[in-house]
């Protein structure tokens, strides 16, 4: 399972994923009216103030996505075509339903894993689970065989037919014929598990998968900071490699001179480096830093003030799940789908967005069928156990989640383009505190006037957002709320007072004036 992206040279957050102890001394806060500060008993209070300020733009909004990551392999080539729009619907729609409600959540980015070949070498791989096995566009002899992944060809192209804007391949291993041990995990060791002299075939290979599905970018190397090794047992849980500074440097100038030499349109998501074809995007994973509530604040902090130090380059939180033990509140396994893991999920996008002003927020395992709890959509087998997933290689039954749902409430409406503005909540906001009572974001396209209000509800108890700052037309919105039992159900509230159900998120959208 991938623990964290791209950088190593983004050396604040691959130290934070590490587990290493980062010591951040904050200045006072003044607490907001209704918001306690930590620690600080106050009453319970239900109505949050909210002002809004048009005129205060902060980052335009890329995406949101999520990866094919490794279900699409078996659940794309199922024979019920069915069942696979279900949950290319569930994932990718803009359409709605008859009532109203959105038919899926409407992603505006797919992440394509680029396979090393791991699959064809089945168990002779040493890769234990067949699902984290993945094949390879390039056959040892050559040759380009595109009728490979087919079905994560069905889901890139599912996407595009619904609209999905833009495509990134990314790869966790070079192809086996190109690694150090002819395996698609590390043989040990901190280098990159690529020969020396593949580094050019390596970046040919790139190319040429990034050119045949006209990629918009290509993401070479993923989470760099980890050994990817087998374990005692020989044996390895999924394709990845190490590396350092020098090898991303390397692949990175290799892959954006042969994209340059065919005249492709992909881009490269790296770091500050000025090549062409190269994107100055510092890319991280939100994993391990969100316990304590306090740490999920000052770690974006961190990362904002950062980007600010070396001129600003768009940040992108590449990838997200459930992961591990959260604070004794949250954790992966079991498999968990309700409204409070949907709420910690929203609550991550929010200070991602809120707080380290990230451009892209991209979710882990679009399709899980795993008794495991970082998914969107869930699989089980065609009998309705999940406890052994390869029950699910041929046919299964389609589960959404709150988790989905959630995201949705962002991804739906939060188009790519659209700028995030100002919003305070009481007199001054308290990100830390607001993190496990109430939060609110804003974003509006400037072109259409249109203005989309994210409100996440923690508490068990309804809250009232009386809202100033803004005049909305027929001083009404249009609401959209997940809860345990609502999907994205769609509902008008008055634009003076928003109302929020327990344990919930909201989405309004009108149009200012």
């Amino acid at each position: 399972m991938n623990l964290f992206y791209k950088t190593a040279l983004f050396a604040l957050l691959v130290l934070t994923s590490l587990g290493s102890k980062v010591i951040v001394r904050e200045s006072p806060r003044v607490a907001s009216p209704g918001v306690a500060s930590p620690g600080v008993a106050s009453p319970l209070r239900t109505s949050f103030p909210v002002t809004l300020d048009l005129k205060e733009e902060f980052q335009t909004i890329h995406s949101f996505g999520a990866s094919d990551c490794w279900s699409a392999k078996f659940i794309g080539t199922w024979q019920n075509e069915a069942k696979k729009n279900q949950i290319a619907d569930l994932l990718f729609s803009l359409d709605t339903l008859p009532g109203g409600q959105p038919k899926g959540i409407g992603l505006s980015l797919w992440r394509m894993n680029i396979g090393a070949g791991s699959y064809e070498q089945k168990d002779s791989s040493l890769i234990t689970d067949e699902w984290r096995r993945e094949a390879c566009f390039l056959t040892p002899d050559g040759r380009y065989d595109w009728s490979k992944q087919a079905g994560s060809q069905w889901f890139l192209q599912a996407a595009r037919r619904r609209g999905v804007r833009y495509a990134l391949g990314f790869t966790n291993s070079p192809p086996v014929q190109m690694t150090r041990n002819g395996k698609a995990f590390s043989a040990g060791g901190k280098s990159f598990n690529l020969k020396p002299a593949a580094l050019a075939p390596f970046a040919d290979f790139l190319t040429t998968v990034a050119t045949y599905f006209q990629l918009d970018y290509l993401s070479p190397i993923n989470e760099p900071q980890w050994d990817w090794t087998a374990g005692k047992n020989g044996k390895a849980n999924q394709e990845g490699s190490p590396a350092e500074n020098k090898d991303i440097a390397d692949v990175k100038s290799a892959l954006s001179a042969k994209l340059a030499a065919s005249k492709a349109k992909t881009t490269v998501v790296a770091s500050l480096t000025r090549l062409p074809n190269v994107e100055p995007i510092w890319a991280y994973h939100s994993y391990f830093t969100t316990c304590t509530d306090s740490t999920l604040v000052a770690m974006r902090q961190k990362a904002a003030q950062r980007a600010k130090a070396v001129g600003n380059p768009m940040l992108w939180q590449s990838e997200f799940g459930v992961l591990g033990d959260i604070c004794g509140k949250y954790n992966g396994s079991p498999r968990h789908t309700d409204i409070q893991y949907g709420l910690y999920v929203a609550k991550v996008i929010h200070n991602d967005l809120t707080v380290a002003n990230v451009t892209s927020w991209q979710w882990w395992l679009a399709i899980n069928p795993y008794d495991y709890s970082d998914g969107l959509v869930y699989i089980s087998g065609p009998d309705g156990q999940y406890k052994k997933h390869d029950n699910a290689r041929q046919d299964g039954q389609v589960l959404d989640s709150r988790q989905l749902w959630a995201l949705g409430n962002y991804a739906r409406f939060v188009r790519p383009g659209m700028k995030r503005i100002g919003v305070r909540l009481g007199t001054a906001s308290n990100p830390v505190a607001e993190a496990s009572q109430c939060m609110v974001s804003a974003y509006k396209d400037p072109i259409r006037k249109q203005l989309v209000l994210v409100c996440i509800n923690m508490t068990s108890n309804p809250v009232t957002l009386p809202l100033n700052g803004i005049r909305v037309k027929n001083n009404r919105f249009v609401s959209y709320t997940t809860t345990d039992t609502k999907s994205l159900a769609k509902s008008t509230v008055s634009a003076n007072q928003i109302q929020l159900e327990p344990t919930s998120v909201m989405t309004v959208v009108g149009q200012y004036q």
